[in-house]
């Protein structure tokens, strides 16, 4: 009796297990869908917003209010000043939104005046800088810098957070690895003289300068979209694991 209780449970101990194993594979092909069907709304909705006519930046007093989700990629056009004060460079192997951009280099970040006195922080577009030379890209940004109000054109980008493997910035060439304008503007002292600084910073779409450098540019959507691929997969182990305890099960009772 005891010899039959054991097997007994042996099944039952690892049909459960089986069971809850399965069930997890196939709640995980199921978040695969439905991160899927969000990847795509998103893309739809970036998509819709970089092909969208330009419209006025956002009020000093909106800016509490924007918010990446519903305001990340909106085409603005404005009037401001490129300010006399230290650019930074931030590293980039490539670019995930424009398709003009290959290979090593760094964007010009640098502060710019509104009208109305406030500060605004401009990408104002990639620099092939394969060595991270200080002096390259201070010849490419004192073109910009003229004292002269400039019509802008370009994209409302929000700061992204650094990771566990970023490297630090290096503050003696003013080189960052994250687009972190806040921290920039904290070390560079762009916010001196009271200037409230905009929580999000402008990629910038137009004007080119003569010399093309920093290169300003339109950008487009590339988002990865590998969920299909992921929750067939996690089916697909639900299937295996569920079979191989069928074939387990057939053969112990044959025995």
């Amino acid at each position: 009796m005891t010899g039959m209780t054991a097997p007994r449970r042996n099944v039952a101990g690892l049909g459960v297990f089986t069971l809850a194993v399965v069930a997890l594979l196939v709640g995980l092909g199921l978040w695969q869908l439905q991160r899927r069907v969000e990847k795509h709304a998103l893309i739809a909705a970036l998509t819709e917003r970089l092909a969208a006519a330009t419209v006025a930046l956002p009020q000093p007093s909106q800016w509490n209010t924007l918010t990446p989700e519903r305001d990340e990629f909106r085409r603005v056009r404005f009037s401001a000043t490129y300010q006399p004060r230290p650019d930074a460079m931030v590293y980039s192997s490539g670019s995930s939104v424009r398709d003009d951009v290959t290979g090593p280099g760094t964007w010009a970040f640098l502060p710019a005046s509104l009208p109305t006195g406030e500060t605004v922080v401009i990408n104002a577009g990639f620099v092939q800088n394969t060595m991270q030379d200080r002096a390259q890209q201070d010849r490419a940004v004192t073109r910009l810098v003229t004292g002269v109000q400039v019509t802008l054109t370009g994209y409302i980008r929000f700061p992204e957070t650094a990771g566990a493997l970023t490297p630090p910035e290096n503050p003696a060439k003013r080189l960052w690895f994250t687009r972190d304008h806040l921290a920039m503007a904290r070390s560079l002292g762009w916010a001196e003289g009271g200037r409230p600084i905009a929580p999000f910073y402008i990629d910038l779409e137009a004007p080119a300068p003569e010399s093309g450098i920093p290169k300003p540019g339109p950008l487009t959507v590339h988002l990865k979209d590998d969920h299909l691929y992921y929750a067939i997969t996690w089916f697909g182990l639900a299937g295996a694991v569920a079979f191989a305890f069928a074939a387990w099960l057939r053969a112990q009772r044959r025995t």
